[in-house]
């Protein structure tokens, strides 16, 4: 299991952000941002809510008690072989509802199967 500074550092990096950014969004310094990500620092409860409003996950998540992050949020960044999941939503929406139907039960087949 992650601590919570390797995960707030995961996140950032998933999210193509500084520790300067994060701070800024925080108000706080850089300098003490980078002490909770290396460990040196407790980071305050504040904090932690603060950071899941920003990467958009739940407090649970960041604390360990739950495993739902699916990864980076950014819709723009590459999915896969220059894909972005921006050009797989609106490819989706192209679908008509008994395409979409399909395409579910196609995921979940694929869940399934793994």
């Amino acid at each position: 299991m992650k601590e919570l500074r390797q995960l707030i550092r995961d996140l950032r990096e998933d999210h193509d952000l500084t520790q300067r950014e994060v701070a800024a969004y925080l108000g706080i310094s850089q300098q003490t941002y980078s002490n909770y990500e290396n460990g040196v620092r407790e980071i305050p409860t504040s904090t932690v809510v603060a950071l899941a409003r920003l990467y958009q996950v739940s407090t649970d998540y960041l604390l360990n008690s739950d495993s739902s992050y699916l990864g980076n949020t950014n819709l723009n960044s590459t999915y896969l072989d220059e894909i972005t999941m921006h050009d797989v939503m609106c490819n989706i929406q192209g679908f008509d509802e008994e395409s979409r139907k399909k395409l579910l039960h196609f995921i979940k087949f694929l869940e399934y199967d793994s």
